[in-house]
C-alpha cells in the first residue's frame, strides 16, 4: 500500500473528469448520477488525503448484478455479484496519483437491496460505495485490521461532511467487497 496519512484532506484536481456509463440496471438518471458521484468524489478528496495529478479523471460505471458477477469472476475469482469493484489505473508518481485514476463499477440490484437491508437512501448508500470505491483506486484496502480501520475512518470523515450517517455503527470491519 502506498504511503498514506490520516490528516488534512488533500485538493480537488484542477480540470477533473468524471465519466459516468450506464450499462444496464435500474439506475436513476445520468445526471442525477453524475450529481451524486461529483459531490461524492469532490468531497472524499476535500476530506481525505487524496492527492492526484490536475486532468485527472475517473470512470463510473453502473451496471447490474449480472454483469458485476461476471467481472468479480474474472478478476478475483469470486463467482457471485458485489456491490462495488474498483479497478486502479495507474500507479503512483510518488504519492500523486493520475491522470487515469481507475474505473469504478456498480451493481445496481445489490446496491439497491442493501440499501433497504440498511433502511437507508439509496443515495447515501451509493455515496458510501463511491467513496469506498476512489479510496480504493487510491490504493487504500481493508484486507488487514489496521488497513480496514484506516479506510474506514476515512470513509466515516467523507460520509460525516455529507451528513450521512456511519454505515459501520455496531458492525465488523469488512472484509470482502
Amino acid at each position: 500500500m502506498a504511503e498514506q496519512q490520516q490528516g488534512a484532506g488533500g485538493r480537488f484536481p484542477d480540470g477533473f473528469e468524471t465519466d459516468v456509463a450506464i450499462e444496464a440496471g435500474n439506475w436513476p438518471d445520468e445526471d442525477t448520477l453524475l450529481r451524486i458521484c461529483d459531490k461524492a468524489i469532490r468531497t472524499a478528496f476535500e476530506v481525505a488525503p487524496l492527492l492526484a495529478v490536475d486532468g485527472s479523471e475517473v470512470s463510473l460505471v453502473f451496471t447490474d448484478d449480472a454483469s458485476i458477477r461476471a467481472l468479480n469472476a474474472r478478476w478475483r475469482e469470486k463467482d457471485k455479484p458485489t456491490n462495488v469493484l474498483s479497478f486502479p489505473g495507474s500507479d503512483p508518481n510518488g504519492e500523486t496519483y493520475g491522470p487515469l485514476l481507475g474505473d469504478i463499477v456498480f451493481a445496481e440490484e445489490t446496491v439497491s437491496r442493501e440499501a433497504e437491508e440498511m433502511g437507508i437512501e439509496f443515495s447515501a448508500h451509493l455515496s458510501h460505495l463511491i467513496v469506498h470505491g476512489l479510496l480504493h483506486l487510491f490504493d487504500y484496502d481493508h484486507q488487514e485490521t489496521d488497513e480496514a480501520e484506516l479506510m474506514e475512518d476515512l470513509e466515516r470523515k467523507v460520509l460525516a461532511e455529507l451528513g450521512i450517517a456511519d454505515p459501520y455503527a455496531d458492525q465488523p470491519l469488512i472484509a470482502d467487497d
